[in-house]
């Protein structure tokens, strides 16, 4: 399993355009350090996964995390074993590619439970069959989740769950694009992130997006953009993650549909740009949230 240096730059695959091989090619050229596998991108490889492990270790790309795995947590009793089984093919996968941490997604099935404690009991179950391979699972609460929609809700559950293999895994765009929706204000929706103690923090994503009237979903898949190109406030997002000691990766996780049509190389070498601003943001102290000139620096 790979070591990423601290901060380690990475870019989710579903975020280039292409065949996964040349999503990879894209993102060490741009001069990343690591990827996201997106399992659709595994499965519509014509190879296997241990001939993306070597294909990325030949780019010296780290395969940093595998993901989505959807649908997991509170669901019926009678459904839990065939659960345990995806997740077992699931890890399967992630040791072929030579990754130990799987992202899991808050439940968003009209089936699942609203009892925290059968979520985290749970999880600390997967995390557990997780554990004995050697393998992490990452929580993330999707801003549309049946339950859990909120970092805080998702954080709640990691702790009650209380094993040392599951964590926290933080989305700026379902941080925000939440509040946004539910007209909260941004420094509400962050307060108490830099508290959550760093090693439970397992890996942070970035992505913006220009304010518009959808739901959420839909705003998530079609029109995220990369931090400093949109109207949410990542700079901020990203300075209450530094505050937590995180030392893990910063990816970039973006849907949007002119990415899917544009040639990967210059998409990824502007997300790599993206990722050294919020960098800079980090270590501005005005805490200037000028998307106008943000955008124009990484445009230029």
């Amino acid at each position: 399993m790979c070591h990423p240096r601290a901060h380690a730059t990475s870019i989710a695959t579903v975020s280039l355009s292409g065949t996964l091989p040349e999503k990879l090619e894209a993102a060490a050229a741009a001069g990343f350090d690591g990827v996201e596998i997106f399992a659709k991108d595994l499965q519509d490889f014509s190879g296997t996964a241990a001939d993306i492990r070597r294909y990325a270790a030949g780019l010296h790309l780290d395969i940093l995390m595998y993901q989505p795995f959807r649908d997991f947590e509170a669901m019926p009793a009678d459904q839990f074993a065939a659960n345990m089984a995806r997740a077992a093919q699931a890890f399967d996968a992630m040791e072929a590619l030579g990754t130990d941490l799987l992202l899991v997604c808050s439940n968003v099935q009209d089936a699942a439970s609203d009892d925290p404690e059968r979520a985290a009991a749970d999880l600390w179950h997967l995390a557990d069959a997780a554990a004995q391979r050697g393998l992490r699972i990452g929580y993330e609460a999707l801003a549309w989740g049946r339950h859990v929609r909120h970092w805080r809700q998702a954080w709640d559950i990691v702790q009650r769950a209380n094993h040392p293999a599951l964590g926290l895994i933080l989305d700026s765009f379902h941080t925000l694009a939440l509040a946004a929706s539910q007209g909260e204000p941004v420094a509400e929706a962050l307060r108490g992130i830099d508290t959550i103690p760093a090693d439970r923090l397992f890996f942070v994503q970035l992505a913006d997006a220009p304010r518009m009237a959808l739901d959420v979903l839909s705003w998530s898949r079609h029109h995220r953009n990369f931090p400093g190109q949109g109207e949410l406030d990542v700079a901020n997002f990203a300075r209450a993650v530094r505050r937590t000691g995180y030392l893990g990766p910063l990816s970039l996780e973006i849907f949007n549909d002119v990415f899917r049509v544009t040639p990967p190389l210059p998409v990824a070498r502007d997300g790599l740009r993206s990722l050294q601003w919020i960098k800079q943001q980090w270590v501005d102290k005005r805490a200037s949230t000028d998307q106008a000139t943000a955008t124009s620096a990484l445009r230029s």
